[in-house]
């Protein structure tokens, strides 16, 4: 495919002038990087459930106590992501996620020394959820914004897919680590595949295609745009201009409810919660591995839908369907897995985040080239409500002793966020980005 030279007066390109691309253009392979970072990134988030049980047993620390250490990375994860969009525009995508998978691996390893809460939370709370912040789904927004035109929605998916992925290889390993070694061994071992990623992005990955002479897959050649500075001051601006529109708050709301019903609850507490029943940890999070391949064809699906049918009508369909399967979870867990479990797991896991590419799709078509940023802040409303329930999850298991009440308000608030999914209105004509 040939790629079309700047227009005749636009400003000249600090890199190379546009050359002509192989069979397969360099989007994919900048694609396929993200991919595999985030999978080495993903076992970070696999481990929080998995620590819950050992943590208790070793220290004598309530669930709760752990569950602030969670929180404090969930919200951290959240907070961070709008600020690493707008570094990752400042210093590069390469600097900002090396420097992160090297802070999470530092923090993750620390925990090793570990003798009291207040360091749980300094390590695995401030230092992972700082570092796996600027890894968070902002990282695939931001790629899939300046290397793709064409197919926006499928790459997205499919980047938001890598985290179940990732969840899929780490998961059955860290629980076997976890029953047979403890939980040290574990924390060191996605420790380690992380700083394995690094190479990787710092040889592999580039910022932008005009760094190589390319335009975005399915669209023109452009210069590369001059750094912004100001980080910081560009995200707080992005927030309080999208803080003034409806949809901003809309998209917000529902997913601080995503970010409940997957982060906050199943992900945090579902071995917890079985286990309670009788299942055995490793069952537990074998099934939490089915979640993640099927989340997997879920998500890529839901990228697929997202470049063909309107947005908001898919997010309301899905926050539906996971509020039904919630519901039902409770009913279901038993000492042993069987097909009505195994049923709604697959039903479940085809939900888990499909809701993403649809989100970054309203968030591009509202705010244009603000779309990431602002994805960015609608995520930290994922990680707050995530934060809020895996702090609640545990508090409700030491007072009441069960997780009931839980998943039944969790099924209640996604029947919620589907009815904001539907107030969101169109994109202005034209697909203006609001003012």
């Amino acid at each position: 495919m040939t790629q079309t030279a700047p227009a005749p007066g636009s400003a000249p390109s600090r890199t190379r002038p546009p050359r002509r691309t192989g069979r397969v253009h360099r989007a994919w392979s900048v694609a396929a990087v993200t991919f595999v970072t985030i999978i080495g990134a993903a076992g970070f988030a696999s481990l929080p459930g998995l620590l819950i049980e050992p943590l208790h047993e070793e220290f004598d620390w309530s669930r709760g106590t752990i569950g602030v250490a969670v929180s404090v990375n969930l919200a951290l994860y959240g907070i961070t992501a709008p600020f690493a969009a707008a570094l990752m525009d400042r210093f590069g995508i390469r600097r900002v996620v090396a420097l992160a998978l090297a802070v999470i691996a530092c923090g993750a390893v620390a925990t090793v020394w570990m003798t009291a809460p207040w360091q749980l939370v300094l390590c695995w709370g401030v230092l992972v959820g700082l570092g796996s912040g600027s890894m968070a789904l902002a990282f695939a927004a931001t790629v899939t914004g300046r290397w793709f035109t064409a197919r926006r929605g499928l790459v997205t998916g499919i980047l938001t897919a890598a985290g179940a992925s990732g969840q899929l290889v780490f998961l059955p390993l860290l629980a076997w680590l976890v029953d047979r070694h403890g939980w040290r061994p574990a924390t060191v071992t996605v420790a380690v595949a992380a700083l394995a990623v690094v190479p990787f992005v710092w040889l592999l990955l580039r910022d932008h295609p005009a760094d190589v002479g390319l335009a975005p897959y399915g669209g023109t050649y452009a210069p590369k745009p001059t750094p912004t500075p100001g980080a910081a001051r560009r995200a707080l601006k992005v927030l309080a201009d999208a803080a003034r529109t409806g949809p901003f708050w809309l998209l917000a709301g529902t997913f601080a409810i995503c970010g409940a019903s997957t982060n906050g609850l199943v992900r945090t507490h579902f071995v917890p919660a079985a286990h309670d029943h009788g299942m055995p940890v490793t069952a537990a999070a074998g099934l939490l591995a089915v979640i993640g391949v099927f989340d997997v064809a879920g998500t890529v699906a839901s990228g697929w839908f997202t470049d063909r049918f309107e947005s908001r009508r898919l997010l309301a369909v899905y926050y539906a369907l996971r509020g039904i399967s919630l519901l039902f979870l409770p009913i279901l867990l038993a000492p042993s897995v069987r097909p009505p479990l195994i049923f709604l797991i697959v039903f479940y896991g085809l939900d888990w985040v499909a809701t993403v590419p649809p989100t970054i799709a309203l968030c591009r078509e509202h705010y244009g080239d603000d779309g990431a940023i602002v994805f960015g802040w609608v995520l930290a409303s994922h990680q707050i409500g995530a934060a809020v329930v895996a702090f609640l999850g545990g508090l409700a298991r030491d007072v009441t002793g069960s997780y009931d009440v839980v998943w039944y308000a969790s099924g209640a608030l996604c029947a919620v966020a589907a009815l904001m999914a539907m107030v969101i209105r169109r994109p202005p004509p034209g697909g203006t980005p609001h003012a």
